[in-house]
């Protein structure tokens, strides 16, 4: 392996993370909960305080009565906090900023 390829796959050693629970960080439709369109309008803040990778704590559809870990179905949104589209919409918004995104997906916590 080469060094730079070292270096790409070691991108997290260098990381400034900044972790949230979408639903306490900021409403951006004014529904008293937040979603990823309130991510959208903070990236700037997000940006300015120097992070570079936001980790993001569950916003699978779920129940909610364990602060979003106990996952109904991982491959949707929970409507609370927007559509796939703006989770989509929020993802290209970091990425032009530099920002990477990783997610907390615990599997073994997904039920029907």
């Amino acid at each position: 392996m080469t060094d730079t390829a070292n270096n790409e796959n070691l991108w997290f050693k260098d990381t400034i993370f900044y972790s949230l629970l979408i639903h306490s960080f900021y409403d951006g439709n004014n529904d008293g909960i937040g979603d990823f369109r309130g991510l959208v309008d903070k990236l700037d803040y997000l940006e300015d305080l120097g992070i570079n990778c936001i980790s993001l704590l569950p916003f699978y559809k779920s129940p909610l009565k364990d602060d979003g870990y106990d996952i109904a179905d991982y491959r949707q949104i929970h409507p609370n906090y927007g559509s796939l589209d703006d989770f989509s919409q929020f993802l290209e918004e970091a990425h032009k900023r530099g920002i990477r995104v990783v997610i907390d997906l615990i599997v073994n916590h997904t039920s029907t």
